[in-house]
């Protein structure tokens, strides 16, 4: 070839070639925590089609853009273990509560999964899309991730399959065990939702129809989804005064199922357990030493958030919602469940007898508008108001709003640092997706929806020095990301999807409260969903660069690239 040929060629091919090598951002000049609880290091990180291409001294390499993080954390993006934003996200796609948190990727699916669904499930559950002016168009988790990211999605999002979703499409309300062939169905029922892309099997043991499931049922669904590589995880029949049985419970499915088991918000809850946190820790590391697969999370507040409707017994619950009211509207049926109530501990989380009192319960969202006003106030407020005994409140609001959630203050202090300092604990936020503004603004969430991990950070962290702030980006990332098989997330590292997070240590803070809720998180500077920035500077972009992750047991038929597995 003539000298006169290769200059030719090298003329025509050096622009491809460079441009081959450009970057889309490079990180310059941020301490680097890589997620792997390692100290941080100074490096810079090059970015190309979404992934983690190059972490080194860059200094020279071209990009289309660069961010000077001098004297920032550049950390792995964080994934909440439990987040419930399945319905909220097609309100709001771009999430700010999440996003703001520095939250890139989250896990759903607590018993009551999106899939699969039926007309009859649909229709039972209109309220509540109605009230988020959703129209479901899915019945599979297929279907549903199809609907969702065409959606569009701001983070990333997984699914368990829950056991009470199969429950109620093969038994319905009903208290019984299943017939040999109901529970034949429910096991279909998991595998194809596991095909289709669900991460394990959920369960929420302490909402009916959940405890009428008998640990038998619970180990055969188990079963079926370790098949495709599944996790259980739970929100575990007691979190109270029968925790010994309900950990148990859980271990011996961890066991017989052979199956990887994350307990959901680990706590002990109600004022007669709060000390035990230690003893609950050494049942863990026992079981972990013994062979058993076993982490936990923590949202690390002192009260935990769920229905209103916890607080009656699981047997009035049967048949429904409609069920339930015409109990509570029976004067025999109202006292017995009164007494139950205020005497009653064995057999169930009886929430009544865990609080100090009923100035301990703040009631959160309401589904019935007629309820608005008593958003943000107490039962004590809420029963002196009205002129009422506190129970008797309880009991009335239940009528008008079967679906209202509450805030409960139940839990120490001393427990809540015992469960976040362990090595296998994570975090959950354990709350949907929201804003400040627009139909999810109305609300009156838990601020954990808001801060859970800027709280971490501020009070922790920087604050009291419970962790490290290695060991807790470790926490937010590597230890879920290898929990839930997020194989090409949560470390920062060649290869690696491009979620990241870019935050000044000493000014990241939460700022919701109790009191005002929908405040957004503040000190995140820059976070990158999949190599692209919803916040940027501080302030959200509307990028929606999220993806539908899948199980690694997704058929080839329902996989995508942006599979767990990938």
């Amino acid at each position: 070839m003539t000298r006169t040929c290769l200059a030719f060629l090298i003329a025509l091919f050096s622009p491809v070639l460079a441009s081959s090598q450009q970057f889309d951002l490079i990180i310059r000049n941020g301490h680097i925590i890589d997620g792997t609880g390692s100290p941080w290091y100074s490096g810079d990180i090059g970015i190309r089609n979404g992934h983690i291409a190059e972490i080194g001294s860059l200094a020279n390499a071209p990009a289309r853009r660069a961010i000077d993080a001098a004297g920032l954390v550049v950390a792995p993006g964080f994934i909440d273990m439990l987040g419930q934003s399945e319905l909220s996200m097609l309100v709001n796609p771009h999430v700010p509560s999440k996003i703001f948190q520095g939250i890139t990727t989250e896990i759903t699916g607590e018993g009551n999964s999106i899939a699969p669904q039926t007309p009859r499930l649909l229709t039972e559950d209109r309220d509540g899309y109605s009230h988020y002016g959703i129209k479901p168009d899915w019945t599979t988790f297929s279907e549903y991730f199809d609907h969702l990211q065409k959606h569009g999605m701001g983070i990333n999002l997984a699914s368990y399959v829950g056991a009470t979703q199969v429950r109620r499409i093969v038994i319905g309300e009903a208290n019984r065990p299943p017939r040999p062939e109901e529970l034949e169905r429910m096991k279909a029922l998991v595998g194809q939702a596991m095909q289709q892309g669900a991460v394990g099997l959920s369960t929420a043991l302490q909402y009916a129809p959940a405890p009428y499931a008998g640990t038998e049922e619970l180990i055969a669904l188990a079963s079926e989804s370790a098949k495709f590589g599944g996790i259980y995880a739970t929100h575990m029949r007691s979190e109270g005064d029968a925790i010994d049985t309900a950990l148990d419970e859980t271990i011996r499915i961890g066991r017989e199922a052979k199956i990887p088991v994350e307990i959901w918000h680990i706590k002990a809850a109600g004022k007669r357990n709060w000390g035990r946190m230690p003893e609950i820790v050494h049942r863990i590391d026992d079981a972990r030493k013994s062979g058993v697969d076993i982490e936990a999370d923590t949202y690390a507040y002192p009260a935990w958030f769920n229905s209103f409707s916890a607080f009656v017994p699981p047997w009035a619950h049967e048949g429904g919602d409609a069920k339930m009211i015409e109990r509570l509207k029976d004067p025999t049926t109202r006292a017995r469940i009164r007494k139950q109530m205020e005497t009653d501990a064995s057999g169930w989380d009886n929430e009544w007898l865990e609080v100090p009192g009923p100035d301990a319960i703040l009631v959160s969202v309401v589904s019935n508008p007629k309820l608005l006003s008593l958003q943000g106030k107490t039962i004590a407020q809420i029963a002196e108001s009205q002129a009422k005994d506190p129970i008797d409140a309880i009991f009335d609001l239940l009528i008008e709003d079967p679906g209202m959630s509450v805030a409960v203050f139940g839990m120490s202090e001393s427990d809540i640092v015992e469960a976040l300092k362990q090595p296998w604990v994570s975090i959950d936020n354990d709350s949907q997706g929201t804003a400040p503004t627009g139909l999810l603004g109305q609300e009156h969430p838990h601020p954990r929806g808001y801060g859970t991990f800027p709280r971490i950070l501020r009070k922790y962290v920087r604050e009291e020095g419970v962790l490290t702030l290695p060991d807790a980006i470790r926490k937010f990332t590597a230890l879920p990301a290898q929990r839930m098989r997020l194989t090409n997330r949560g470390v920062l590292k060649q290869g690696m999807w491009a979620d990241v997070v870019i935050f000044d240590p000493e000014k990241i803070r939460d700022v919701a409260t109790f009191e005002t809720p929908n405040q957004l998180s503040v000190g995140m500077e820059y976070v990158l969903v999949n190599g692209v920035s919803v916040i940027d500077h501080g302030t959200m972009t509307n990028a929606l660069p999220g993806k539908v992750l899948r199980g690694t047991g997704a058929s080839a038929g329902a996989s995508r690239p942006n599979s767990l597995g990938e």
